[in-house]
């Protein structure tokens, strides 16, 4: 393990019970070994993007990591593994989607990982809770995230109460 960065992880459902998944996804973040520092976005709904299905139920959280970026993207796979995650197809509906959006100033594209994570910036569901965790987040090749907000006013998406 190296010195701790922070990165951020997207999660989002929207098969059975989408915040319940969510709550024990953020909590099995929690518990990563080398990991510290872990808060979580509120919870907002958003339409599928790119995808059918019901509505996705979607959160950031953000943490202080010692894992390296492909460690880091195992354990995320290992979580949804655990949660029931299957990928019949590209943008299936999920029991639980995790995403590496960012891990400290990384920049990598493999045919694994690509961070931070491609169209980051055009989505509402992955802006408005990172933003509410950072809200002066640069990243690199993307600058201020906040710029990018305008570019996503027409993409449904509402916060949900607690």
């Amino acid at each position: 393990m190296s010195d701790p960065v922070r990165a951020y992880i997207g999660l989002g459902a929207n098969l059975g019970d989408a915040r319940a998944a969510l709550d024990a996804a953020a909590a099995a973040l929690a518990a990563l070994p080398g990991t510290s520092g872990c808060a979580r976005s509120s919870l907002y709904r958003s339409a599928p993007v790119d995808a059918d299905g019901p509505d996705f139920v979607n959160a950031v959280v953000a943490l202080d990591t010692a894992l390296d970026a492909s460690a880091l993207l195992a354990a995320l796979q290992a979580i949804e593994a655990a949660a029931g995650r299957e990928r019949p197809y590209r943008h299936a509906p999920r029991v639980l989607d995790l995403d590496l959006l960012a891990h400290g100033d990384t920049r990598i594209t493999t045919p694994a990982l690509t961070l931070p994570h491609p169209r980051l910036q055009q989505r509402a569901f992955v802006l408005r809770p990172l933003l509410e965790l950072a809200p002066d987040l640069v990243l690199p090749g993307l600058g201020r995230l906040a710029d990018h907000l305008a570019a996503t006013a027409d993409q449904r998406i509402e916060r949900l109460a607690r």
